[in-house]
């Protein structure tokens, strides 16, 4: 499957709004990054952030260095024309999370809400961990959300691999420690509602990744 042409046809044919995973505000993410007691300095990446508004209220939060990441043109566009002139202050890449060239101990925060649960492959989960491990500084908080194992087990016509919260953190194994997981009952904008889990963890002090 051609990942980039799926992911830009959803976002042509359904409005930012319209998309099952979309949040007014990103208040259960916002929540988690506020509990790690990060700075406003801190370099935050949201992966697979396209169009979420997580982007809008970290800037409103005080953030100062935020990078999003997604794979799809469109829901890129549609967040930088929803922020107008504050788009300015924020990274944009588009690439595929599992390819794209990161900085090595770049970002002090990776937040990623509803990608990893879509990797069905372990040859892409292991690639998404090494990813994770490359780019994360030794210290630095990861915070990832998926859907939980009574939650849907198919996404935009996609299959999604479900997770408990230890479950989850044994796909990133030692070098991070679970500090915390809490769920979340997702109303979407169709009215169903989707079970997700999110895991924050530490990456180890002594990574040498």
């Amino acid at each position: 499957m051609d990942v980039k042409a799926h992911w830009e046809t959803v976002y042509t044919r359904k409005a930012p709004t319209e998309v099952s995973w979309f949040q007014p505000h990103a208040e259960r993410s916002l929540g988690l990054i506020r509990l790690a007691r990060v700075t406003p300095a801190a370099r935050i990446i949201d992966v697979g952030g396209g169009a979420s508004t997580l982007v809008d209220d970290l800037l409103a939060a005080g953030y100062r260095d935020v990078t999003v990441l997604d794979v799809a043109a469109h829901a890129l566009a549609a967040a930088r024309e929803r922020l107008g002139a504050r788009a300015a202050e924020v990274r944009w890449i588009e690439a595929d999370v599992l390819t794209v060239g990161l900085p090595r101990h770049g970002y002090d925060v990776w937040h990623d809400r509803a990608v990893f649960h879509f990797l069905t492959d372990p040859a892409d989960r292991q690639r998404y961990v090494r990813q994770v491990l490359h780019a994360v500084r030794p210290g630095g908080i990861v915070i990832v959300a998926t859907f939980a194992p009574d939650g849907p087990e198919r996404c935009s016509g996609l299959p999604v691999v479900r997770y408990d919260p230890q479950g989850l953190h044994a796909e990133f194994g030692a070098p991070f420690e679970l500090i915390m997981h809490e769920r979340e009952a997702h109303h979407t904008p169709a009215g169903a509602v989707q079970q997700f889990i999110y895991c924050l963890c530490r990456k180890a002090l002594d990574d040498t990744a």
